[in-house]
């Protein structure tokens, strides 16, 4: 994989462009996609976004979020694009099985594919130009400082900066987590610079639920929180039944394990939801405690070292008995 510097003359002729993500993008997955995409265009290149799955409905008011392709919908569709393009963006995701039924017309995709990422042990194989720095608080950061150093900074507008800004800040926890560094500050500045309401980004992604989401995290908080004080670990497991009593959806459970993180002394916190086709782990931890490690060895996962996802085919009462099972194993790192 060669550095991303030097893919950047490539620019400046007009291509065909592919940009895709991590299955059932998150804000940062979203942002980062999107922004790049009216950063293509403005440069005149043909420029088509195609997300694995679908996604939240609190992200569909982003500009540009209508000329999405949803692969598993439409696939056929997906398909004859990704042959015919000369470009392939992979973003916010470090191998290519991250995007479910995407991956094997990803991996047999003739074209010139490039990665920005920020997930540690990325498949660099896959790809012939790239970029990945796991200090990075989001994607939507390294898209910026793509925008940057492209030569063409001048092209950066308030619809780049409000998709650019919804990862920076959804990845920071709102700039709560470690990663929120000055250079995170520093593009902020320019958004504001360039006229971004960054009020109006807030109340779309925080404030813009049912009341259903509402009364399922209370319901969530009081049935299925464990809190284990001799790990200092808070574990949440959520049912196929409680996703279809409270009618949730894509997104709905988005933030729900940085709830376990609010308990007083707690380091670990681990929320596992039991999905059709298989069991989904989400991992955060406070201080030196590496999820990133844990979810790659117990749970076919990682991510980054204070927060990582897995997966388990095993049924949810098993996989969280392993869960309890494993974390004995850590008891002096969490304590």
């Amino acid at each position: 994989m060669q550095d991303i510097s030097q893919f950047y003359p490539l620019l400046n002729t007009p291509k065909k462009a592919v940009i895709t993500m991590h299955q059932k993008p998150d804000g940062d997955a979203m942002g980062s996609a999107l922004g790049l995409y009216h950063f293509l265009v403005a440069l005149g290149h043909e420029v088509q976004v195609i997300s694995p799955t679908n996604w939240a409905d609190f992200l569909d008011w982003m500009p540009g979020v209508k000329t999405l392709i949803d692969y598993e919908r439409n696939r056929e569709k997906a398909l004859k694009i990704i042959e015919a393009t000369d470009w392939l963006f992979c973003l916010d995701f470090n191998v290519l099985h991250r995007t479910k039924h995407m991956e094997k017309p990803l991996t047999e995709a003739k074209c010139v594919k490039i990665l920005i990422d920020h997930h540690e042990q990325p498949q660099v194989a896959a790809f012939d130009y790239g970029i990945s720095i796991t200090s990075k608080s989001s994607t939507c950061e390294m898209v910026y400082d793509f925008i940057m150093a492209s030569g063409h900074a001048q092209l950066l507008d308030t619809t780049m900066a409000q998709c650019l800004y919804t990862g920076l800040m959804t990845d920071t926890g709102s700039f709560r987590f470690p990663a929120t560094t000055a250079s995170v500050h520093r593009a902020i500045a320019h958004f504001k610079d360039l006229g971004l309401d960054h009020r109006q980004i807030h109340e779309e992604i925080y404030d813009n639920f049912l009341e259903s989401r509402l009364r399922f995290i209370g319901y969530a908080l009081l049935n299925r929180m464990e809190v284990v004080y001799e790990y200092n670990t808070a574990i949440m497991y959520i049912t196929h039944a409680d996703l279809h009593k409270f009618d949730i959806k894509t997104g709905d459970t988005e933030g729900l394990v940085n709830y376990l993180l609010t308990i007083k002394g707690i380091r670990f916190g681990a929320i596992c939801i039991d999905r059709d086709e298989e069991r989904k782990w989400s991992f955060r931890s406070k201080g030196g405690f590496d999820v990133n490690t844990f979810a790659r060895k117990h749970f076919e996962g990682g991510g980054h070292f204070n927060a990582s996802g897995g997966r388990s085919s095993d049924s949810l009462e098993n996989t969280v008995l392993k869960f309890k099972q494993v974390i004995k194993e850590y008891q002096n790192q969490l304590q």
